[in-house]
């Protein structure tokens, strides 16, 4: 997982609330043995509405969308944050979002914040025509006019993104301390590793 500090560039104003997995990522593309290529099927079915953001080449790779109210809601689909990490999307922005998919976002590398609705509207504003900064360390967004936004995040899942560290990551640098549990259990509990007794 790559470590998340700093986030910047365009984002997409989407905005839409109650945005469903199944809309992130239509459950046809679920058939696919790999996260790549995935992007190309996200937001398929808004994807085919006139004048929707995400025709717009301007947005095309944008490293940050902004989104509505509950976030992500819906089947527990990995694949949503699959599908955002394929487009290039590693920070949503957005009032609420969905427990599991903030979970599944969490444990991907997506950095998910939540604001306020007015936060998000002038974000929303901002994004039409230029870029939005994202600090992760100072859990700060802010923008070229001077808007600045703090965001509260689970101080856990802040120093899993800045160093990324994923759920393998997390027991990789418990290498040592794991390795002398071992070498005492092997000794303490060497009857565990023992044949086992044969019933009489």
């Amino acid at each position: 997982m790559e470590p998340i500090r700093h986030v910047a560039g365009r984002a997409i104003p989407f905005g839409r609330k109650n945005v469903d997995t199944d809309v992130v990522i239509p459950a046809h593309w679920l058939k696919t043995i790999t996260r790549e290529g995935l992007g190309k099927g996200a937001f398929e079915a808004v994807k085919k509405e006139p004048g929707n953001v995400f025709g717009d080449p301007q947005f095309a790779r944008a490293p940050i969308l902004i989104a509505g109210d509950n976030f992500g809601c819906g089947s527990s689909r990995e694949h949503a944050a699959w599908a955002l990490l394929d487009m290039g999307v590693t920070c949503v922005i957005a009032p609420s979002f969905s427990d599991i998919f903030s979970g599944n976002a969490f444990k991907n590398g997506i950095l998910t914040v939540a604001l306020p609705q007015d936060a998000i509207d002038r974000l929303m504003e901002v994004a039409q025509t230029d870029p939005i900064d994202i600090d992760l360390e100072t859990q700060t967004v802010t923008t070229r006019f001077q808007d600045r936004f703090s965001f509260e995040i689970d101080s856990f899942r802040k120093h899993c993104l800045l160093e990324g560290l994923d759920e393998v990551g997390l027991t990789m640098a418990r290498g040592d301390a794991i390795a002398a549990y071992e070498a005492r259990a092997g000794k303490d509990l060497s009857f565990l590793s023992g044949p086992l007794s044969q019933a009489a």
